[in-house]
């Protein structure tokens, strides 16, 4: 009889303070997410402002701490001076070919964000832009009523502040297909300017900057800029699907899972080797499992538009199993991740799919209801003994893949152990057996779970496959517990007194 996986847990051992901006997400001027995503005047589910009030509802539900805004690819060539105001001009996006109507901006993007209770974060134009533009940016969201563009914003009915504390000196500036890509060396003196510029004007905001995994381009980033800089911004996405829409298979995904943790060790590892570690904080500001579909971008003849549509089928989106693995390696690294932005929020390879008559909840919004509602604020250490493993095979390669992913925290608060437990199995339950030094002053375990029969569940319209499941288990009187977990699951255990 096969042995259960032995997992441990020393709560009086923290690891650190998680941030609730790891629960982050992420909106781009990209085909549905805003217009007819998040915001459609014209739809009988909109409010006076112009917002699907079902999408306002189902993001309440999960509170996201941080909205990241407004790209992406899109900011590298737009100038946010052409969305304020009441005479708004439609501009071209460069970025996405298409036409932007600048219906939404600013003033619209600031008020979704009072509406959620959530931290605006602005990603400025580092692309076409200059760092004069940015500093203005700043000027029209946090000054009071100093110079033209605050008085722009009180004359557009905006007396008090924006206060945006959070802002981003471009994004992906290092691949040359970005609008406006600069060389590591140039990007280092660029991004010193803005920073200089933008916090002349508000000190007190926290500055990122477009950075990637690699040596060379953040020492002359960190050398140049790096007194100035509070965070630097990594992205991934691991099933990249911008040419062909080919998701991989549940296996390969999981063994696709194993890398999450790979850019967060590099980017520690840089910080930590240029002195920077505890001063600037990693925030993987743009993330997720499978990447846009966005093909023939650069061809003349090829239609570019109409691909984009495979982003919202929905049957692709069966990976809550990912997500929560990713989540955990947040809180695992919770000394120097600080922010993570799920990328996108709604449609397109987003947690919330937008149809006329209301809105699917895909498998991986369960997961963040999940974190968000039940995960404690305080990561203690945990390990597995004795990890069950599956196979996975891929281009002639098999891969060993632990089944349990696991991380640990404690509510301050309610002061109480809440950990969760991924199990990437995608056929067999993980039977696992919990240690915990302080386990024997609970007496029962709340244990929430997503979850649906096939590995590949999904949600659509009229089919609701993946949901969350709750059971409570009475404990025994030792410090130790058998625990059942569903395949291809996501659980949190809330432990009650």
């Amino acid at each position: 009889m096969k042995k259960p996986s032995e997992v441990f847990i020393e709560p009086r051992r923290a690891v650190g303070i998680r941030d609730e901006k790891i629960y982050g997400h992420f909106l781009e001027h990209f085909h549905r997410q805003i217009y007819g995503g998040i915001y459609a005047p014209d739809s009988p589910l909109a409010d006076e402002r112009g917002f699907r009030k079902d999408v306002i509802d189902a993001l309440k539900e999960i509170s996201p701490a941080i909205i990241r805004w407004p790209g992406g690819c899109y900011v590298s060539a737009y100038h946010w001076k052409d969305g304020v105001g009441k005479k708004r001009q439609p501009a071209y996006d460069k970025a996405w070919r298409v036409e932007e109507t600048n219906e939404f901006g600013t003033d619209e993007y600031i008020d979704f964000c009072r509406q959620l209770q959530t931290e605006p974060y602005i990603c400025t134009n580092a692309g076409s832009g200059t760092q004069e533009e940015m500093s203005d940016w700043v000027e029209y969201c946090n000054l009071k009523n100093e110079g033209k563009w605050a008085k722009l914003r009180i004359e557009n009915g905006h007396t008090e502040p924006f206060a945006v504390k959070y802002w981003s000196i471009g994004n992906e500036n290092y691949y040359d297909s970005e609008i406006g890509a600069k060389s590591l060396e140039e990007w280092g003196r660029y991004v010193k300017e803005a920073a200089k510029m933008m916090k002349r004007v508000d000190p007190s905001i926290e500055l990122l900057a477009a950075s990637t995994a690699d040596l060379d381009w953040n020492i002359n980033l960190l050398r140049e800029a790096g007194e100035w800089l509070d965070w630097i911004s990594i992205h991934d996405y691991w099933d990249v699907l911008d040419q062909k829409n080919e998701p991989s298979d549940y296996e390969t995904c999981m063994v696709k899972s194993l890398r999450t943790g790979e850019k967060i060790a590099k980017a520690k590892n840089i910080l930590g080797s240029l002195g920077y570690l505890g001063k600037i904080r990693i925030a993987f500001d743009e993330w997720n499992l499978r990447g846009w579909h966005h093909p023939n971008i650069n061809s003349k003849t090829e239609d570019y538009l109409t691909p984009r549509d495979k982003n919202d089928i929905n049957s692709t989106y069966t990976m809550a199993v990912f997500t929560g693995g990713f989540l955990n390696e947040c809180l695992r690294n919770c000394d120097v991740v600080g922010m993570a932005n799920f990328a996108p929020t709604v449609n397109t390879r987003g947690m919330i799919y937008t149809h006329e008559n209301g809105i699917v909840l895909r498998p991986t919004y369960f997961v963040f209801e999940l974190y968000t509602k039940y995960m404690g604020d305080t990561v203690v250490d945990s390990w597995v003994l004795g990890n069950d493993t599956f196979e996975a095979e891929k281009d002639g390669t098999t891969t060993e893949i632990p089944a349990l992913d696991i991380a640990a925290t404690i509510d301050s608060q309610e002061k109480n152990l809440r950990v969760s437990m991924v199990n990437k199995h995608p056929d067999q339950k993980a039977e696992v057996s919990l240690h915990a030094f302080a386990i024997e002053n609970y007496s029962s375990v709340k244990i929430y779970t997503v979850w649906g029969e096939s590995k590949d569940a999904f949600n659509d319209i009229g089919i609701n496959q993946v949901k969350i499941l709750e059971n409570t288990l009475v404990l025994n009187s030792t410090a130790q517990q058998t625990i059942e977990l569903l395949p291809h699951s996501v659980n949190v255990l809330v432990f009650c007194r």
